[in-house]
């Protein structure tokens, strides 16, 4: 399996890492390994992980990956792993000049990971985790027996995605000492008012205030909601609340931790893509390229910057917006003056010579995810230049066409495609819905709609964990919908929202 560097790889790597420390570049230790190309397309269906738990899914992920390598569809050339030290995968068969793009974005790649906001929390010990979370897998398989185990991920899987990925960031719970302190506030019992006194025992005796405060008690249980506010973490409520069996809850938790791991490179992906694309570009082009290496290297990079109709770029247009904001504040495109300057001659010709763009990059790449990079530095005048517009699917002329150029439609189109991975947002609401023992979710609608087959596959396999009905509360054109499945059936009703 992993083998490590020759010499050859070993010199090109400290030529690359001295040019990336040289610019700025601050990264964990990386740690290269050669694999053929079998190997790294193994690796890389375990999402880069070789030692995780067993699951027919990476055989399916290795097959696609070895399909598209083998028809020259598709190639691996980078594959590197959030931890410290940081793990990176090079592929024996590539050039050298490929060899040095691949590490050269590696290096880009764990910069962001080390410095930027959002990994903040990730486990840096990950590899050693997985490695763990695979030996708890393959026990509970040798116990349980491999079809069992398997089907419960596979129901698992398709609600990894319902977790609140902004958790590790904000507290939405209340604090608990202070909600423990407006209950005993409220649960304080006064008695019958007297106007003496001496008369308070005889009106109000201590077992007549002892039974109001029990009475007031149970008042306050029957109101008190299940979750006590909305819970965006599904599967953390599930944990919690469902009548799991104890294996099914320590797999529920594994795959749990590994989407909580995984959720800040998905918030992340155009600017994660767009730094590294830049480094490698910046790092190739002024420092490592040799001039017979030209040729190859244009043609791997506009490879990797290739964009369709309809389609988003991580790499491009992340690569493009960050060398829009480094100009921008090189030349001074920026701030009130520029704002307010209405003169088109001028705002095209503006540059106060400020030279600030590279210390504004690596600003921004520390305090910045995708949704506030985009909402925040995205223009009019990169959005014309990128040709980035609202694209639709003509069915009868079977093309991609524009729908919309509006700079604000457009925008809105592209953050509404990184708020919560694209995803619907999905709610617990009550866990004993209509004193039934049901669960009751709510479909945050922000312009997603649910896909009938996709809902309903989502509340049967909730069904299968939370073992007894399970409700969702949605919209569909514009009115309230509640689709139930009860273990058995499906059905749906008009609901008031």
């Amino acid at each position: 399996m992993p083998r490590g560097l020759t010499p050859k790889l070993q010199a090109l790597k400290e030529e690359i890492e001295g040019y990336a420390r040289g610019y700025g570049l601050d990264f964990f230790e990386t740690v290269f390994e050669v694999l053929t190309f079998e190997e790294l397309n193994m690796v890389a269906a375990y999402g880069g992980f070789p030692t995780r738990y067993p699951h027919w899914r990476w055989g399916m992920e290795y097959e696609q990956l070895s399909k598209g390598y083998e028809y020259g569809l598709s190639k691996i050339y980078e594959l590197v792993i959030n931890n410290d030290p940081c793990y990176a995968y090079l592929q024996e068969s590539n050039s050298d000049v490929d060899q040095k793009l691949v590490m050269a974005h590696v290096f880009g790649h764990c910069d962001f990971f080390k410095n930027n906001f959002s990994f903040a929390h990730t486990n840096r010990r990950m590899i050693d985790e997985m490695a763990n979370h695979a030996t708890r897998v393959r026990r509970w398989i040798d116990k349980i027996g491999v079809e069992k185990v398997e089907d419960f991920i596979d129901r698992a899987l398709s609600l990894e995605n319902l977790i609140d990925q902004h958790a590790p960031h904000i507290r939405r719970n209340p604090d608990p000492k202070k909600v423990e302190e407006q209950l005993k506030e409220n649960e304080k019992v006064e008695g019958f008012k007297v106007n003496r006194e001496y008369m308070r025992g005889f009106m109000n005796p201590r077992e007549f205030l002892e039974s109001q405060r029990r009475k007031v008690a149970e008042e306050k249980e029957q109101q008190k909601k299940f979750p006590e506010r909305p819970q965006r973490d599904v599967l953390l409520f599930l944990l919690e609340h469902a009548p799991l069996e104890q294996w099914e809850f320590d797999v529920l938790s594994i795959l749990r931790e590994e989407a909580y791991y995984f959720a800040p490179q998905g918030q992340t992906k155009i600017m994660n893509e767009g730094w590294a694309s830049y480094w490698h570009s910046t790092i190739m082009t002024q420092k490592a390229l040799k001039d017979d290496e030209v040729i190859d290297y244009a043609d791997r990079h506009s490879g990797t910057m290739a964009t369709r109709p309809g389609q988003l770029n991580p790499y491009k247009l992340g690569i493009e917006l960050w060398r829009d904001i480094e100009d921008r504040w090189n030349k001074g495109r920026f701030g009130k003056e520029f704002e307010e300057c209405d003169d088109l001659r001028a705002r095209r010709s503006w540059d106060r010579k400020l030279g600030l763009g590279r210390e504004k990059i690596f600003e921004v790449r520390k305090h910045y995810n995708d949704i506030t990079f985009i909402d925040t530095f995205l223009t009019p005048e990169f959005a014309m230049e990128q040709k980035l517009f609202v694209f639709g699917f003509n069915e009868k002329r079977n093309s991609w066409e524009i729908l919309d150029r509006e700079f604000r439609k457009v925008k809105n189109k592209l953050l509404q495609q990184l708020t919560n991975f694209g995803q619907p947002i999905i709610e617990v609401l009550d866990g004993n819905y209509e004193n039934r023992g049901e669960l009751l979710l709510v479909h945050r609608h922000d312009g997603l709609d649910l896909k009938d087959d996709e809902a309903k596959e989502t509340l049967r396999n909730l069904q299968s964990l939370w073992r007894r009905p399970v409700n969702l509360i949605t919209r569909s054109e514009g009115k309230g919908l509640l689709l139930r499945f009860d273990g058995t059936n499906h059905s749906e009703k008009k609901v008031d929202l």
